[in-house]
């Protein structure tokens, strides 16, 4: 199998307006196209990233929890790599977006960090 590249990643929300406004005013995802499906009680957001699209917000009436500590089974984060880990923490702080701190990949001598969307997933910031 030859795959290409990540198609992208469906993120399901229990307040899908409050998510969509995290994902677009925090991250800065663009919504590419948004759609209401009646059938399913459910709306989907498709958003990119510099032109790339790259996540789906979904909503569904009632989702059931998950646990998403890092080391939880299923998905464990969503990483995103950014040019400059301290602007983009001091963007997070601007903000009020609690994190972690700054983490050393022990293996690439690189910085990370992690905070959380508003249903608790973990996002993990990779300095380039």
């Amino acid at each position: 199998m030859k795959l290409n590249r990540i198609h992208h990643i469906a993120v399901i929300c229990s307040d899908y307006e409050k998510s969509k406004l995290f994902y677009t005013e925090v991250l800065g995802l663009n919504v590419e196209s948004e759609h209401y499906r009646k059938e399913r009680d459910s709306y989907k957001a498709d958003c990119s990233l510099n032109g790339e699209y790259v996540v789906e917000l979904f909503s569904f009436p009632n989702p059931p929890g998950r646990p998403s500590h890092p080391e939880a089974a299923g998905l464990r984060h969503l990483a995103f790599e950014v040019e400059n880990l301290n602007e983009a923490i001091a963007e997070l702080d601007a903000k009020g977006i609690p994190h972690e701190q700054v983490r050393i990949d022990e293996y690439t001598g690189k910085r990370f960090m992690f905070f959380s969307d508003p249903d608790g997933l973990p996002i993990e910031l990779y300095e380039q």
